[in-house]
């Protein structure tokens, strides 16, 4: 069941293959077929022209979203509707995580292309917090895929803010850093994990449009190398990722590299021209 479209707008969408459902293999699934709670709903190919800093592109961009998430909107969209109360409609949007892909280039052509799985980050990708390199490791990704001969895609995971534990509980590890704690010893005294993030529908959104070839990841995390791995992504070629090193977020950093991410000592000092 595709929600939380008007079902005539559903309709007509799936009759045209702009909205679809996959299971955890990648697979399509026909529009009757069960696919369980781990399937998911996906909304595209959507062209989308990019700015990003100097950078101009245009994008394929797919929407999508866990089949379990719809389920639970769908309740309250008809509910919704049988009230007539359309002043409510923007709720739904609180109960979902709406994951992206973003193609450049032509996916039954590549051999090995350039991947990133970037998890989500207000404050680093909207604001331009120094706090963290997450925008610029974004914008970077952006152009290197663009530049490359191969072209790939960006999987962008909306619900991993804060390395998963969503961005109230990262506003106070924020305060708790600013007390001397680094990042993930805020986490822990929080009762929380020092990261949650499950990357499981990012294998599959890459196996459903690439499969399970060859790729390289842009990344400096082994742990996310090791859950592609777990959910059958296992010839991938690791790229450093090393963008963004300020003076705010150099203790952030070292941080990281303590916990395991594949960052040199050299790599923490500031580029010309960043501060």
């Amino acid at each position: 069941m595709f929600t939380y479209l008007d079902p005539a707008v559903r309709e007509r969408l799936v009759a045209e293959g702009k909205l679809i459902r996959i299971d955890r293999e990648g697979r399509k699934l026909d529009p009757d077929e069960q696919g369980g709670g781990q399937a998911i709903s996906i909304l595209g190919p959507i062209p989308l022209p990019l700015q990003s800093g100097r950078l101009r592109l245009t994008v394929t961009w797919y929407a999508c979203v866990r089949n379990t998430e719809l389920s639970k909107v769908q309740e309250l969209a008809d509910q919704l509707r049988a009230q007539h109360t359309q002043s409510l409609f923007a709720n739904l949007a609180s109960s979902m995580a709406v994951n992206c892909v973003l193609i450049v280039g032509d996916p039954d052509a590549w051999t090995n292309p350039l991947i990133r799985v970037h998890s989500s980050c207000l404050t680093g990708d909207v604001f331009g917090s120094e706090r963290c390199e997450c925008g610029p490791q974004l914008q970077h990704a952006l152009a290197a895929i663009a530049d490359d001969e191969q072209g790939g895609m960006v999987v962008y995971m909306s619900g991993h803010e804060g390395r998963g534990i969503g961005l109230w509980a990262k506003a106070a590890t924020y305060l708790l850093q600013d007390a001397g704690e680094n990042t993930y010893q805020a986490n822990r005294s929080l009762g929380l994990p020092d990261d949650s993030r499950d990357f499981s529908d990012a294998a599959t959104l890459i196996r459903h449009f690439y499969g399970v070839k060859p790729f390289r990841l842009l990344t400096n995390n082994p742990k996310k190398l090791d859950d592609l791995a777990a959910h059958g992504l296992k010839d991938v070629t690791p790229v450093k990722h090393v963008i963004g090193v300020t003076e705010a977020n150099r203790r952030y950093l070292e941080a990281k590299k303590g916990w395991g991410h594949r960052l040199d000592p050299e790599d923490l000092d500031e580029a010309p021209g960043e501060s």
